[in-house]
């Protein structure tokens, strides 16, 4: 059968193996497409047709202080010169370096429809023109210089540079996506600023860590804005070069609870198209898989984004935005890729490896172009050493040009005569006799010290590191400050952390405040300064006019905080995952952190710290109708994200306070009436999670619980009535009797002071702080409350509005306070005794 084939053979035809001939083929398609088309360089961030368009338009002369071009021109221009593909893929590359929306920092400066962020398509090339942004200048700056290698086009009759000089790193810049075969690259947007600063960190510091990055490019910033949800992902991306991070709506609730609310999104997670959202949108509420919206509305405009979901009165905005994060694009996830070409092999890599790669080819750069500038500077030097001796031998060289019968047999004479180079003698031959004047000697002579000092700080440079790390430093530093602009993106610290990310945070002593509406934030314990009482307070949080913050915990970054709502359930968080706000921040609602269900409201907050041991102690439940429970913390130690049932509630009660306690310690419960009942912790018996509980103190008509506290015998008993009348009784007043008693009076209810808005326990190293249901907040050395009996009025402690009234307290860590503090800013120095009534 061998035989039968030969005779059919020729010489012409060759026998090979299919399947090897199509692995080989394969594998050279699949290699063409990574590194030729699909994926970027680490060098400069760019795919081979962005490289290609922006070259294109800097040798057409498209630049920032030129007219705009037909993107037609252009496009036709890359084909016929450098990319041999369809005209779209070269148009599309074009317009995305345009998009305001696309990328963080415009390459291409668009004139005409380049695309919305509705989704809408650009116009067709013929419509549009385009020229290279001020920026994309800085991709190619010293090009001409020698500071990157010029390869063959693909037919060989023009150069093209097999990258750009980028004297920014455009790779985490302005991010890059592109599927290859077999793998895909998606890098987001940075912040030119920070990621500058993180190169800074990394040339004074080799050895510098993630970490030590993470302190100058905290994560990516989209140019749509947004908010990144957690920072775990983050890190583990830069660290191993793939991880995934959770992106959100920038989103205001505006109006209040008893009128209709609107929810307002001002910014949209990356690559997110508005017009579908709000079709989506639509499509949810068409199918009442989310109810309480009334209508949506896109309000944006040249000024910014703005769409708007209008809520039902009756509806509660919280939830609803709630369900838009889970069902619409409102809420997206970005998956890290950080795939790149380095040395013409794709490459996953970290933070701190595009950073090193991007140094080493401004290394390589900066050592070319001083080289190409060296070399520049020798050879005018040199041409300049050929005039000098010229002008000093004038006579002599005149002689010998006027006596020779060729322009060649003179330079050959001069060469001779004079010891000259070729270059020398012609450039002699060509001096204008202007050149001959005294004056222009002198510059001459200039002009070559001036070169002689050049090629000196040439040298230097190319033998020293250090040099060029400095000039690589001022040069980037220059960018920084011409282009760098502030973050859009949000950065929140959120439920998406891990608790390896714990050892990244730094431990501090902080406030999380939570208000009616369900606002939470944490703030810095030292946001506050101490005031002396009687004063009329700081305006402490950002609320609205029918908002007041009704919980204030201090506490720690690691430690736990414990919610307990209304319905008797639990929900727990670290101190860390509460976004931190400025005082004024109106904060973030608690739904977009904690799974509560739809009419569940925080009713109590406490933290458990492992440096007092707490989980080894019990949680002690007072309810409004004078309930008491004591569970072990111990119990609670494993919540679901959805919560979990602490406490079984009869109809109409709900949970008023949870303390941490030790079996031997008292237990204080105060009411609205201006009563009191103390009683041993043990007499109540320990409990399973869902127990009701049983009788702590037997209410009056019309009464209820407004607050509860351990009573140690050396503490003493703080009151405060919704007035802002408070005082200091001791304990000692308070006998220990059986719990379920009617309680003793613990103050003079008058119209004066009002009835009783809180109750607590002190020892006089703590501040107080007040809030009223206006917002206002006061914090004072609790020592500045006079002490007296029980039964009595108290002292005026913050002045009010007619219409205001306190609304909570809390205890904080004593704070010291300032000469400047020491008076009342008021002037209001009242007398303790004169404002003690019986």
């Amino acid at each position: 059968m061998a035989n039968e084939d030969n005779k059919y053979n020729d010489g012409r035809v060759t026998n090979v193996d299919l399947v090897k001939k199509m692995r080989t083929s394969f594998l050279d398609y699949a290699m063409s497409v990574i590194v030729a088309r699909a994926l970027p360089d680490v060098r400069d961030g760019l795919k081979p047709v962005h490289r290609r368009i922006l070259y294109d338009m800097h040798e057409l002369g498209v630049t920032p202080d030129k007219p705009f071009k037909k993107s037609a021109r252009i496009v036709g221009d890359v084909l016929g010169k450098y990319h041999p593909h369809g005209d779209s893929a070269v148009y599309e590359s074009m317009v995305r370096m345009a998009q305001d929306f696309s990328y963080r920092y415009m390459l291409v400066d668009g004139h005409g429809n380049f695309g919305s962020v509705d989704g809408d398509g650009a116009a067709a090339m013929r419509y549009t023109e385009a020229r290279l942004s001020k920026i994309a200048l800085e991709m190619l700056r010293d090009i001409n210089k020698d500071t990157i290698d010029f390869v063959d086009n693909y037919d060989g009759t023009e150069r093209e540079p097999s990258v750009l000089p980028a004297r920014f790193p455009n790779l985490l810049v302005n991010g890059a996506s592109g599927i290859a075969v077999g793998m895909a690259t998606n890098i987001p947007p940075h912040n030119l600023a920070e990621v500058i600063s993180a190169i800074h960190i990394l040339m004074k510091n080799p050895d510098a860590t993630t970490a030590d990055l993470m302190e100058a490019v905290p994560g990516p910033d989209f140019p749509t804005g947004g908010v990144v949800m957690g920072k775990s992902g983050i890190r583990k991306a830069y660290e191993t070069g793939k991880g995934t991070i959770t992106l959100r709506a920038k989103v205001e609730i505006e109006g209040d609870s008893d009128s209709k609310q609107k929810i307002v999104a001002t910014e949209l997670p990356y690559m997110v198209n508005k017009a579908k959202l709000i079709e989506r949108v639509a499509e949810l509420v068409r199918d009442k898989r989310i109810e309480g919206i009334s209508d949506i509305n896109d309000e944006s405009d040249r000024e910014g984004l703005r769409v708007v979901i209008d809520v039902k009165r009756e509806a509660s905005a919280e939830v609803i935005l709630n369900n838009l994060y889970k069902l619409t694009l409102m809420q997206t996830s970005f998956s890290f890729n950080m795939l790149a070409i380095v040395a013409g092999t794709p490459r996953i890599l970290s933070l701190k490896e595009i950073l090193t790669y991007y140094l080493e080819h401004q290394v390589e750069v900066i050592t070319r172009r001083t080289k190409y500038e060296l070399n520049k500077a020798q050879a005018r030097a040199h041409i300049l050493e050929g005039l000098r001796i010229a002008l000093d031998h004038i006579d002599a060289i005149i002689k010998i040009i006027r006596g020779s019968q060729t322009g060649e047999i003179a330079k050959n004479q001069l060469i001779s005569d004079f010891g000259l180079s070729d270059k020398q003698a012609q450039a002699i031959l060509d001096m204008r006799l202007v050149r001959l004047t005294g004056l222009e000697r002198e510059k001459i002579d200039k002009e070559y010290d001036e070169l002689m000092k050049s090629i000196e700080e040439f040298k230097a440079i190319l033998g020293s590191r250090d040099k060029v790390n400095d000039i690589i430093y001022q040069e980037l530093l220059e960018i920084q400050s011409k282009f760098g602009d502030e973050r859009r993106t949000e950065l929140l610290v959120g439920e998406v952390l891990s608790l390896e990310d714990e050892d990244l945070i730094e431990e501090e002593d902080v406030i999380v405040s939570l208000t009616h509406n369900g606002y939470i934030k944490r703030i810095p314990t030292d946001e506050f300064k101490s005031q002396n009482r009687g004063g009329r307070g700081v305006q402490g949080m950002g609320v609205h006019d029918d908002d007041f913050v009704e919980h204030l915990v201090s506490t720690s970054t690691h430690d736990v905080l414990l919610f307990f709502t209304d319905a008797g359930k639990i929900y727990r968080m670290k101190g860390y995952e509460i976004p931190e706000y400025g005082r004024s921040a109106k904060g973030i609602p608690i739904i977009n952190l904690l799974s509560i269900e739809n009419g569940e409201k925080i009713q109590a907050v406490i933290n458990i710290s492992d440096r007092n041991n707490d989980t080894e102690k019990d949680l002690f439940f007072v309810t409004t109708q004078g309930t008491v429970k004591r569970t072990p913390v111990a119990e609670f130690t494993n919540i679901r994200s959805n919560g979990l049932k602490a406490i079984h509630l009869k109809d109409g009660d709900e949970v008023n306070n949870v303390l941490i306690v030790e079996e031997n310690q008292n237990i204080i419960i105060g009411t609205h009436r201006g009563y009191a009942v103390s009683f041993k912790a043990a007499d109540v018996r320990s409990m399973g999670r869902s127990a009701t509980g049983v009788r702590g103190i037997r209410l009056r008509e019309e009464d209820y619980v407004v607050g509860s506290d351990i009573l140690d015998p050396e503490s003493e008993v703080f009151i405060i009535s919704e007035k802002g009348y408070g005082k200091r009784t001791p304990a000692a007043q308070y006998p220990i009797k059986g719990r379920g008693g009617k309680g003793i009076k613990t103050a003079n209810i008058t119209e004066k002071n009002g009835p009783l808005a809180g109750l607590t326990t002190v020892s006089g190293q703590e501040d107080i702080m007040l809030i009223t249901n206006k917002g206002v907040m006061i914090r004072f050395d609790v020592n500045g409350v006079s002490e007296t009996g029980r039964a009595t009025l108290g002292v005026h402690l913050i002045r009010m509005d007619d219409d205001a009234k306190v609304a909570t307290m809390a205890k904080v860590e004593k704070e010291e306070v300032s000469e400047d503090d020491e008076a009342d800013e008021n002037g209001n120095q009242a007398n303790d005794e004169n404002n003690s009534e019986e």
